[in-house]
């Protein structure tokens, strides 16, 4: 990678009993690229994207650099270059999609963009003004989508983001990631393989807490990563 937007050396994380989730976890992410996240249950990646998030306090790193600086992920200029789509989120019930855009647009100090694009190729149309907390779970997670992309942060994080989605709203959210780097940096978590390699940069394979594999461009296939997982499945 030519220029690292983050950097993070020895990331270890854990909830309050201790018991390390991440260990010696090494990562960094280029600037404009797509990076895929994937590996078993169990095996770290929500927990790596609630650190990144400012959601799990509970961990130390001897190396946290955004943009070549330290960076501390619960301080909000970096809070204001990122936005996360978690797999399961309930937030914000009684907001309808419109007002939720509107406040989220006003808390990262931006102007409400246009998403007529996006709300017509997630498919949305019917559900702008329907309290979120009304809508069936995947048409909630298209509005928090639909939200991210819009925002176009500069870091945008996407935890299982196929979840819950119609066919054709994954063929679209699809074609979202792999342009993504039009506008910034993107890494998503996934279990299903197709959405990685259709999308991906790069993946990275999580195992136990750690980096076990990664692949680059050029080397991206369904074949060799399932059997990296397969091989942890077995160990």
């Amino acid at each position: 990678m030519d220029t690292a937007l983050l950097d993070i050396k020895n990331l270890s994380a854990w909830y309050s009993d201790r018991k390390k989730v991440l260990s010696d976890f090494s990562f960094a992410l280029a600037e404009q690229e797509v990076a895929g996240l994937i590996g078993l249950n169990g095996a770290g990646k929500t927990t790596f994207l609630k650190v990144l998030s400012g959601l799990l306090p509970t961990f130390r790193a001897d190396g946290l650099r955004f943009c070549g600086s330290p960076v501390d992920f619960r301080k909000q200029d970096f809070k204001r270059c990122r936005y996360t789509v978690f797999a399961e989120d309930s937030s914000f019930s009684y907001f309808t999609f419109r007002e939720y855009l509107s406040y989220v647009c006003g808390a990262y100090g931006r102007e409400v963009p246009d998403a007529a694009e996006l709300v017509r190729g997630f498919r949305f149309e019917e559900y702008e003004d329907v309290l979120l907390k009304e809508l069936s779970t995947g048409n909630r997670k298209k509005a928090y989508l639909i939200a991210a992309f819009a925002l176009k942060p500069r870091l945008l994080l996407l935890d299982e983001p196929v979840n819950g989605l119609d066919f054709q709203s994954t063929e679209y959210l699809y074609r979202q990631i792999s342009g993504y780097k039009e506008h910034g940096t993107l890494l998503f978590s996934s279990h299903i393989l197709e959405s990685i390699t259709l999308t991906s940069d790069r993946v990275f394979v999580l195992e136990e807490g750690r980096i076990r594999q990664t692949f680059e461009r050029g080397q991206i296939n369904a074949a060799d990563i399932r059997e990296a997982l397969h091989d942890e499945d077995d160990r």
